[in-house]
This record gives structure tokens, sequence and C-alpha cells, in this order.
């Protein structure tokens, strides 16, 4: 792991996503924090346009900056959908540098947004892991939890209204067969007199 001076407002550390570059002093909105740094690839030429890992900063349709060198403690900074800094490209100084977008507090990790191509290729295969995805992704757990619940609780209460359906008809079925056992009792001592039938 490269070296970095005391004087420097940043430091290697653990992220989600294995390392991270963290500020150690307060950077305000506008400042550039660190640059991009690495040897430049002409894609006229073949092997070098043959170069492929994931720290190629493409400056323009010919040049690259090849950012995987150990000296590039840029290389560090993550990606995130809602990030606290962005890149500042200078195609025709051939230079990039990393510059705060919002005021960035000490032990906040320095993050910008890598682009929709490198999203598309290598963040979204394996799913984004920034805080904004993080929180959207607990959401969504959140609010898939919450309708299951619901939707058991849902089948609970059907299960119950159709257990009390069942017994009140149970009941009802009882209530009757009790009456019609009384009519047939009471029919059973009906006798008849001058022709006329009547309860005795």
């Amino acid at each position: 792991m490269p070296a970095i001076s005391s004087n420097k407002p940043y430091r290697i550390g653990r992220s989600r996503t294995g390392l991270g570059l963290f500020a150690t002093k307060p950077i305000k909105k506008g400042t550039r924090i660190i640059r991009y740094i690495g040897p430049l690839l002409d894609s006229k030429k073949e092997d070098e346009d043959a170069i492929e890992n994931k720290y190629l900063f493409e400056l323009t349709n010919r040049w690259t900056i090849d950012g995987s060198v150990r000296q590039n403690v840029a290389r560090y900074i993550n990606h995130a959908c809602r990030p606290n800094a962005e890149s500042d490209v200078k195609p025709r100084k051939r230079k990039v540098y990393i510059r705060a977008i919002k005021n960035i507090e000490p032990g906040e990790e320095i993050n910008y947004d890598y682009g929709t191509d490198y999203f598309k290729a290598y963040l979204k295969p394996i799913g984004c892991k920034c805080d904004s995805c993080e929180k959207k992704r607990k959401k969504k757990r959140a609010e898939a939890r919450a309708e299951r619940a619901r939707l058991k609780a849902k089948e609970e209460k059907k299960a119950r209204a159709k257990a009390e359906k069942r017994a009140k008809a149970k009941a009802g079925e009882k209530a009757r067969s009790k009456v019609a056992g009384k009519t047939t009792k009471a029919n059973g001592k009906a006798k008849r007199l001058n022709g006329h039938r009547f309860v005795a």
C-alpha cells in the first residue's frame, strides 16, 4: 500500500467494498482532493488498446489513464450513486482530478460516480454496494417483510372467518336438529279424538 504523507486530507481504510479512501481532515466543497495518475495508453497502439483492468480512466476516444499502478492512491476511491466528489477531467492536459462536490467531514468515505458504462460492466452484475443503494435495498427488504406480514395476517383473518362461519353453521344445524327432534316427539304423542288430531 502506498505511503500517504500526514499533510494529505485522506487515508486508505477498510470499506464495505474492500478498501476505500477516507477523509482525515474537513474537505470543503470545490476542493481538489487528489489526482488520478497512471501511464497514458494510446488506443491507436494495439498492445496498449488491449490492456484490460478496472482502473482504466478514459480521457478521450484516444487517451486513457491506466490507474492500476500502486502510486495511484485515487484508485481506492469507490463508486457511489450519490457521491460527495466528482472526477474533474482535463482532456487537453490529459489529467484527472477528484474534486469535492460537498463538504466532507473527517472519517467520511470519499466517493464519486464511475459513470454508466463502468456501472453496467462491473457493478450492476454484482450489485452496487454504495450507501444509497444499500439504503434502497434495506427499504425494499423492509417493505417486502411488511407485505409478507400483511398477506399472512390477511390469510389468518380469512381462515378465522371461515372457521367462525363453519362453527356458526354447525351450531345452526344442531339447533335445527334439536327442533326437528322435539317436533318428532310431539308428533309421536299426538292422538286422534272424534277424527280430530290433537297433542296430548
